[in-house]
């Protein structure tokens, strides 16, 4: 089944120098842009990380720092990148967690503003682990029955996730699905908005989860001794939590956002206070 689409849509995967989204950097990237009418253009690039590569990271997908050594860096593409990818939606295999947040990480890099608000997101993992719980391998022989012979490979690995999103939209076309709240619903529809809320696992505020909407539509922390409370009445009652997380190692991403929140706060202290 073809994607229904309104806007194009960009699948991507990324190999990098390792997974941790605030260090680590892309070593290759690759894009298949689907368009309205559903005709696609892919585009694969090396990039030069500006860091060493690891022999772990090599022997999952096979690239050297030999390899990559007159490859352009990331910062040299990033404004062709950006222009290419503009008004598209994003999908991955399991890129919500991570290739979407160290995609941003790279962008914020090389101070290229690039809107993230504006767009969905469908992880093609999510789909598969609410529904068969296996790996991109595994899930490309059961819904495609073909073997994925290139794994780790980027433009692989990139062309089989949008080949198996559409292999599921042939499978549970038809299937009812009960949430964890014991909600009944056909939630594999055919458009990018239905895919999009059906493979988010939270109402992430940050790209990496770190900070969620709860169901009052507050943003709190998703992680550690204030799990769950308000991010704006911690920093007013703590406000050495904001700057031990600008101290650490948070993604920019979220940097920014908990600034734009204790900015928000301050704010409104000074119009009640005046």
């Amino acid at each position: 089944m073809e994607l229904k689409l309104t806007k194009p849509i960009v699948f991507f995967d990324l190999e990098t120098t390792g997974l941790n989204i605030t260090k680590d950097r892309i070593v290759e990237i690759s894009i298949v842009k689907v368009n309205i009418d559903n005709t696609t253009e892919v585009k694969t690039r090396r990039l030069n990380p500006t860091i060493p590569i690891p022999p772990e990271s090599t022997a999952i997908h096979g690239i050297t720092d030999e390899d990559v050594k007159d490859c352009p860096t990331f910062a040299a593409v990033s404004k062709s990148l950006a222009k290419f990818i503009a008004n598209c939606d994003l999908a991955g295999y399991n890129s919500n967690k991570f290739d979407i947040p160290l995609l941003a990480e790279e962008f914020y890099r090389a101070n290229v503003d690039f809107d993230w608000k504006n767009r969905k997101f469908i992880d093609v993992q999510n789909i598969f682990h609410k529904m068969e719980q296996r790996t991109l391998i595994a899930a490309y022989k059961f819904y495609c029955k073909k073997d994925l012979t290139d794994a780790h490979s980027a433009e692989a690995d990139t062309l089989a996730t949008y080949e198996i999103l559409k292999a599921q939209l042939d499978k549970y076309k038809d299937v009812e699905f009960v949430d964890r709240n014991g909600n009944k619903s056909f939630p594999v529809v055919n458009d990018v908005k239905s895919l999009s809320e059906f493979t988010s696992m939270n109402k992430n505020v940050d790209l990496v989860g770190h900070i969620i909407f709860n169901d009052k539509n507050i943003e709190v922390f998703n992680f550690g001794k204030y799990k769950g409370k308000a991010v704006e009445e911690i920093f007013k009652k703590e406000p050495s939590y904001y700057d031990w997380m600008m101290k650490s190692d948070f993604p920019i991403s979220t940097k920014k956002l908990i600034t734009a929140i204790k900015l928000r706060g301050f704010n409104n202290n000074s119009v009640n206070i005046s």
